[in-house]
């Protein structure tokens, strides 16, 4: 069976290769607010396409437990892997009103202090009572809003604003024009030409009809409760994998999403200072960073054949995704890599990630998403977090097919020749120069 989806993966590839690079980008107009510190708004997103295969999805259930429960076999080392040509999606999270982290993104920093154990975020208010009826239906979705009680006497006194992201809808009761819904960003996409409204005794329906037409819509709008009960169609059980300079910082959001989506949070750095009875720190200090490093790759080749986790990893030099050479592992999930940013706006900070990608100096570049920090606070965990998860949305609905062909690299025994993956019987020790490249 891998052979068959190989071959198919291969014929894809090829095709692929004789097409010129595309890039879709996609505004991003949610925002949330939390803790008193007013809003946080996303901004933008940019994704690239890359190379498919056809789907497989993993099915197992994972309950949440301790990072510890995971079990792990330590074998003496972990296999090398080439570096992925593909670069990374960006979404860009805005400085939020609080003082930025001052690491450069291009040197490893080192870890602060105080570690955070458990999340610290202070979580957004309770979603409010919703005052609509939403169904998703096949190709399309329905919204219904009672409008029995505003005394709407025609159709005339109904406004429908809707382009292919967003939908206003206003209404003039007792002369003055209210806003009866304003979803700034659709769950997804929409044919905006397409859409149907007409007022049904004492509701009104909103037919709108859908650009992905298997993708079920949890609700109208982009929202936390929305993107993680959503989310999970699209990554299959794959696991996701965050990176970055901070340790703190990725278990924070790690543990954040896996609560959100229903995945088990696992942190590294707890299952090694378990397994060895010191902390990182220590261990650092007595054996340097790269035995530390090559611990990590250890860790993380027993969580490879794992599904449904969210891994938080090592920050700055020592961490296993610091090294171009430990990311043999980390490719069979969806990698995030979170990037605190000193850029004044969008704009620089876009064409910092691009210079980081095209350099080709930071190992984190090979991440399947970069997501842009303007600065950190843990009371925005959970804005940084939807961040991360629009991010994700966004790239498997740009490439289908990747899902799947993380499936195939897994079952494959993560022979590090991600993305271009080899057939079946291909020995990453051999001497014998990769065919698909």
């Amino acid at each position: 069976m891998e052979r068959e989806q190989w071959a198919q993966l291969n014929e894809q590839s090829t095709k692929h290769r004789a097409q010129p690079n595309t890039h879709i980008c996609t505004m991003i107009s949610s925002s949330w607010t939390g803790g008193g510190r007013g809003r946080l708004r996303q901004a933008h997103s940019q994704l690239r396409s890359s190379y498919s295969a056809p789907p497989m999805v993993i099915e197992a259930a994972a309950a949440m437990a301790a990072c510890s429960s995971i079990p792990l076999s330590l074998p003496t080392k972990a296999n090398p892997h080439r570096r992925s040509p593909s670069g990374p999606r960006l979404l860009r999270l805005p400085a939020p009103p609080f003082s930025p982290l001052r690491s450069p993104l291009l040197a490893a920093s080192a870890r602060p202090a105080s570690r955070l154990r458990t999340r610290a975020s202070a979580s957004p208010p309770a979603a409010p009572t919703k005052d609509y009826e939403f169904t998703d239906g096949n190709g399309e979705v329905e919204l219904r809003l009672d409008i029995g009680k505003l005394g709407i006497e025609s159709s005339r006194d109904v406004f429908v604003d809707v382009d292919d992201t967003s939908l206003l809808i206003r209404a003039k009761s007792d002369g003055t024009l209210r806003t009866l819904m304003n979803a700034t960003t659709l769950f997804d996409r929409i044919k905006a030409s397409e859409t149907i409204w007409f007022i049904d005794e004492d509701q009104l329906v909103v037919n709108l009809k859908k650009v992905e037409q298997e993708l079920k819509w949890p609700d109208i709008d982009e929202s936390w409760e929305s993107l993680t009960s959503g989310i999970t169609q699209l990554l299959t059980g794959i696991s996701i994998h965050i990176v970055g300079d901070s340790t703190d910082i990725n278990e924070a959001v790690a543990k954040e999403i896996a609560e959100g989506i229903g995945y088990l949070p696992v942190c590294t750095s707890e299952l090694l200072e378990s397994a060895t009875e010191k902390s990182i720190d220590t261990w650092m200090a007595s054996e340097g960073a790269e035995s530390v490093a090559e611990a990590e790759s250890v860790v993380l080749e027993s969580l490879s054949s794992h599904v449904r986790t969210v891994v938080a990893t090592l920050g700055g030099k020592q961490g296993a995704a610091s090294r171009f050479d430990r990311w043999q592992y980390l490719h069979s999930g969806f990698t995030v890599w979170l990037s605190v940013s000193d850029a004044s706006d969008e704009a620089s900070a876009r064409e910092e990630a691009r210079k980081s990608v095209s350099s080709g100096s930071v190992a984190y570049a090979k991440a399947d998403v970069v997501v842009k920090l303007g600065g950190w606070d843990p009371e925005y965990t959970r804005a940084v977090a939807q961040g991360c998860l629009v991010a994700l949305k966004q790239l498997t609905l740009a490439d289908k097919k990747l899902a799947g062909k993380k499936s195939l690299y897994i079952r494959l025994g993560c022979r590090g020749d991600w993305p271009n993956i080899e057939p079946p019987g291909w020995d990453p020790e051999s001497d014998a120069p990769p065919t698909n490249v």
